[in-house]
């Protein structure tokens, strides 16, 4: 006989459990700036009640906290704790900063190393470039839906056909979001142009002007994990240069292949 009870229990746990953790994504991915409860809200589909509730639970616990000022939610100091934990197993930083960097001075453009994390990008290094004008679209702890930002637009790009069918089938309102050009049959267009060039070019989808080109970086399985990206203003990227630098990305790109499929 099924204990029904128990088994309503064990459900409401795990929707406890997964609305919590789409809570700490959210604060983390507003970065230093933090991010309001009525924002959480409205990103979270979550209700209003729902949210406070779990809030609170998450600062008790130190993984969230309220500056008292602002009234804004930034990441507690609980979860920089388990962050040097988890860092030993999973953090790449160390072994790519060298080479974003590199990236940056060779182009004078802002850099980027992004990993793949489910349906999303998170950038994890930014190093800015020389050019005194630069695109702030993206920084450490941003999240982008795979296929909206160029990082995520060429790991999208090189995953098996299967999966961005099912991407898409578990994304309809990427259009709505993020605008008209994101509807499926321009981003596969997209992702068609970025697998005969390479690479990923964004012009300026996100924020008019500001334009983003990226080159996935595999596991030694091939899977694309993580990206390297470069953003800037739009008359930085013309067809010639954007040419040079989108050999000078997948170099870089093809360097930090080879050095994380030796480790």
């Amino acid at each position: 006989m099924v204990d029904t009870g128990r088994t309503a229990d064990a459900v409401a746990g795990t929707q406890a459990v997964t609305r919590a953790a789409r809570l700490l994504r959210l604060v983390t991915a507003a970065g230093a700036d933090g991010v309001t409860g009525a924002e959480l809200v409205e990103r979270s589909s979550l209700t209003r009640p729902t949210v406070h509730r779990l809030l609170a639970a998450l600062r008790q616990e130190g993984l969230v906290d309220r500056d008292d000022d602002t009234g804004r939610w930034m990441p507690g100091p609980e979860l920089y704790l388990m962050g040097t934990v988890a860092a030993a197993r999973f953090d790449i930083t160390a072994a790519a900063r060298d080479i974003v960097r590199s990236l940056a001075v060779r182009t004078e453009e802002s850099a980027f190393l992004s990993v793949r994390r489910g349906d999303e990008t998170v950038c994890l290094v930014r190093e800015e470039g020389s050019f005194p004008i630069r695109s702030f679209v993206l920084s450490e702890g941003v999240r982008f839906p795979l296929g909206v930002a160029s990082a995520g637009l060429a790991i999208l790009a090189f995953l098996p056909p299967h999966d961005v069918d099912a991407y898409l089938g578990r994304h309809p309102e990427l259009a709505a979001r993020w605008g008209a050009s994101h509807g499926e049959s321009r981003l596969r267009a997209r992702l068609r142009d970025t697998q005969e060039r390479g690479y990923a070019v964004n012009p300026g989808l996100i924020v008019e002007g500001s334009w983003g080109m990226g080159a996935a970086v595999f596991t030694r399985q091939g899977d694309p994990q993580w990206a390297l990206s470069l953003t800037g203003v739009e008359f930085r990227f013309g067809a010639e240069r954007q040419a040079e630098l989108g050999r000078t990305l997948l170099a870089h790109a093809h360097q930090l292949t080879t050095r994380l499929t030796a480790r």
